[in-house]
């Protein structure tokens, strides 16, 4: 199903949340990558640290004002946009939280995509220790995307986790609406409760028989707009293993996911599984919350 909508515009205002340290080049490099792909303005979020920016500890250990740390970092923030090519403009918090910062600063600056980045040696950069990127998934109602990987150009392949919910149905459509022009793939993986016995084999083909049934009819009641391509990939098996596995042997450059579902999906990105998940794909991830669900 097809339908012309209000939703097919990209995004004109972009927040990038950095500490202004190494960890957060990646996400500065696709921020400047999306930026210039979609014409938007860019927004650059710094929460002082003292313990991220040793400029930062020596300033603040010696009185500087917050003009005189905002000074610091926007010759910083220049610096490390001059190669990219593109102009930003710099939001700096000292007093709050990062998910109280992030999610005030996403709103007040009509960002409709929060971005931000993950650090080799750590599951998320120290922007994101803890427990705030599952606090902003939960609560913040812009897209968030968390960047693994080196920008090499637009996002090409692009994959939407389902499990046939309506918050998967949005997440989709919102990759629909900020990918115009690329075919996404649809993927869902279904565990059979006896998958991890010897004679479940057999059981498989009419599992995937079942739930690509099921996948057609998703497509069918979901409204696109126009000249969207959508390739449906049904699989069986435990989302955690199976997704990995895809994501690596078929060179997905990105996974979007929806907040809430019927199958637990964002349960594991959102529980206890949530670093093992994040730190597993191979790939940026985007989050998309469920605009009807509570935070």
């Amino acid at each position: 199903m097809t339908a012309n909508t209000d939703q097919s515009s990209t995004p004109h205002h972009l927040l990038l949340a950095t500490d202004l340290s190494a960890r957060c080049d990646r996400a500065l490099d696709r921020a400047a990558q999306l930026a210039h792909e979609w014409q938007a303005e860019l927004v650059a979020l710094n929460v002082l640290d003292p313990a991220a920016s040793p400029d930062q500890a020596l300033a603040w250990a010696s009185g500087a004002s917050d003009e005189q740390l905002l000074h610091v970092a926007r010759q910083q923030l220049a610096h490390d946009l001059a190669a990219a090519n593109v102009s930003a403009t710099l939001r700096l918090v000292r007093s709050e939280d990062a998910t109280t910062a992030i999610r005030k600063t996403a709103a007040s600056t009509q960002s409709g995509l929060v971005i931000t980045g993950v650090s080799c040696n750590e599951t998320f950069g120290r922007l994101l220790l803890g427990s705030t990127v599952e606090n902003l998934a939960r609560s913040l109602s812009q897209p968030l995307l968390v960047v693994r990987n080196r920008a090499r150009g637009p996002y090409r392949q692009v994959l939407v986790a389902t499990d046939f919910s309506a918050s998967s149905r949005h997440a989709l459509l919102t990759a629909a609406r900020l990918f115009p022009g690329r075919e996404l793939i649809l993927y869902h993986a279904h565990a059979l409760a006896m998958s991890g016995l010897a004679d479940a084999s057999p059981h498989s083909g009419v599992c995937v028989s079942i739930e690509q049934t099921e996948c057609a009819a998703f497509l069918a009641a979901t409204a696109f707009p126009e000249g969207v391509k959508v390739r449906p990939v049904v699989e069986c098996g435990a989302i955690e293993s199976t997704l990995t596995r895809y994501v690596r042997e078929h060179g997905i450059d990105l996974v979007v996911m929806g907040s809430h579902g019927r199958s637990g999906l964002m349960n594991l990105l959102l529980g206890s599984t949530a670093a093992k998940l994040l730190d597993w794909l191979p790939c940026d991830t985007l989050l998309v919350r469920d605009p009807t669900a509570t935070a």
